[in-house]
């Protein structure tokens, strides 16, 4: 997601865009592999190998395919409550602070203030029922979970403050106002200061399920990089030099 920092303290991140966080850091990567590089990159000075990214593009889709069965379970019990994404009234969104609704109570873990050791399938979405961000691989005919988040990136106050009391294994609708969202350091939903709703499923960060996640955003990276001329894994070990 985009890190831009909040009001709060530098540890509360925004959360929302993370194929937009992963575009901007393969940007600054980029200028880091050059400079790591004496001005060439990792890969022949930006030159766009496409063989490299056909081959990361299929290993991608072989591990979000391979995501998607681990996590069909969980997948099967989340989307059953797809029908609570409604269109809901901004104002009152943002007149009425935090709101959270538990619609399934886990068994495990309690999250209190502070916690980011978990991962979290998820689903936002704006006021006029528009889906901004999920966890599905097509939000608007989700068949799979293709990505998950894990919650020590960095989260907007709002998303933090929202999973506070809640248990690893539960699935919460959480409500906030725009000011604990993205305020008014850039647009999302149509403007400034736009309230936003989720439903989140926290999980245990775990192996397999960790493992897995990390090897997921690997792959990613790997094809996002290589779009940018960029080749992770020279660009990886020029760094351990």
């Amino acid at each position: 997601m985009d890190q831009k920092e909040l009001k709060t303290s530098p540890k509360q991140r925004i959360f929302i865009g993370l194929i937009a966080i992963i575009m901007v850091g393969s940007i600054i990567a980029s200028y880091a592999a050059i400079v790591l590089n004496g001005g060439m990159s990792s890969a022949n000075s930006g030159e766009i190998d496409q063989a490299k990214i056909a081959e990361y593009e299929e290993a991608y889709n072989a591990k979000v395919s391979e995501f998607s069965a681990a996590t069909a379970e969980d997948y099967n019990e989340f989307i059953a409550f797809k029908g609570e994404i409604k269109a809901y009234n901004e104002n009152s969104a943002n007149e009425n602070g935090i709101q959270k609704r538990d619609l399934k109570k886990g068994s495990g873990e309690k999250l209190v203030e502070g916690d980011t050791n978990y991962l979290a399938y998820y689903v936002g979405w704006c006021a006029d029922e528009s889906i901004f961000d999920s966890s599905f691989d097509d939000n608007n005919n989700p068949q799979a979970f293709s990505k998950i988040l894990d919650a020590s990136l960095g989260m907007i106050e709002g998303w933090n403050l929202g999973v506070e009391g809640m248990r690893l294994g539960g699935i919460r609708e959480i409500t906030v106002p725009g000011e604990l969202a993205y305020g008014d350091s850039m647009e999302i939903c149509g403007g400034m200061n736009k309230p936003l709703k989720f439903i989140v499923m926290a999980v245990a960060k775990e192996d397999p399920l960790k493992t897995l996640a990390s090897e997921l955003d690997e792959a990613y990276m790997r094809l996002q990089y290589a779009n940018y001329g960029i080749d992770y894994d020279e660009m990886m070990a020029g760094g351990e030099e």
